[in-house]
């Protein structure tokens, strides 16, 4: 199991039946795929849809089903198409249950930077601020390092997404939550010392004590 699947695997464990879900583009896709059994969750695109299923096969995309990076989806049966004012409306509303992006870095606070990399171009600003600031629950997904550079900061170098913290981190590494007090090293990855993630760690990190493993089904 590579890190990717360790960590939509474990954010998978945070849906929870009837829930409205907004996925970011890239890795969080994925968790569509992970859905535990006997539980049903609803999956908004940004682009108007709720009832959003996984890639269809190749050959069958549909250029009107795609997510908000453009990538192909399928709409499951009884799937409800609207326009981007009624999706919009649902986000800033707070009608999400939950939403999962990907980050670039998380600071000491909890807050988010996933949006820009100043000098690199930016294909569309997207929905994520809309995003963190709108949905009752925000849970980043994202490898722990890049390169031996840490994403998890004392203080973001980069552009801010909101200044509302986020809900849960969920790393190849390590679950992290984010508390008045600091970051809650909450789980270890699998085979991973508390020793080992704060090494790739720049923010303090608050250890209650024993840190249990990922318990990852499958």
């Amino acid at each position: 199991m590579d890190g990717k699947e360790i960590i939509v695997r474990r954010v998978a464990q945070e849906l929870r039946d009837g829930m409205l879900v907004n996925l970011g583009i890239g890795l969080p896709t994925q968790v569509t795929n992970h859905v535990p059994e006997g539980i049903t969750v609803y999956f908004q695109s940004e682009n108007g849809l709720i009832g959003m299923g996984a890639r269809p096969p190749e050959g069958m995309e549909d250029p009107n089903l795609t997510d908000a990076g453009g990538a192909f989806i399928t709409a499951l049966p009884g799937a409800v198409a609207f326009d981007s004012a009624m999706s919009f409306g649902l986000i800033r509303g707070g009608h999400l249950d939950m939403t999962v992006l990907g980050g670039l870095e998380v600071d000491q606070s909890g807050r988010l930077a996933n949006w820009v990399i100043p000098g690199k171009m930016v294909p569309g600003m997207g929905g994520a601020m809309d995003l963190v600031s709108g949905a009752k629950r925000v849970i980043v997904a994202m490898i722990h390092s890049h390169k031996g550079r840490a994403k998890i900061v004392r203080e973001c170098s980069l552009p801010l997404t909101s200044v509302r913290p986020v809900s849960l981190i969920v790393t190849d590494m390590a679950v992290i939550e984010p508390s008045d007090e600091g970051l809650v090293l909450m789980e270890r990855g699998p085979g991973v010392t508390v020793d080992e993630i704060r090494a790739v760690t720049d923010a303090e990190l608050i250890v209650p004590g024993e840190v249990p493993e990922m318990a990852l089904a499958g």
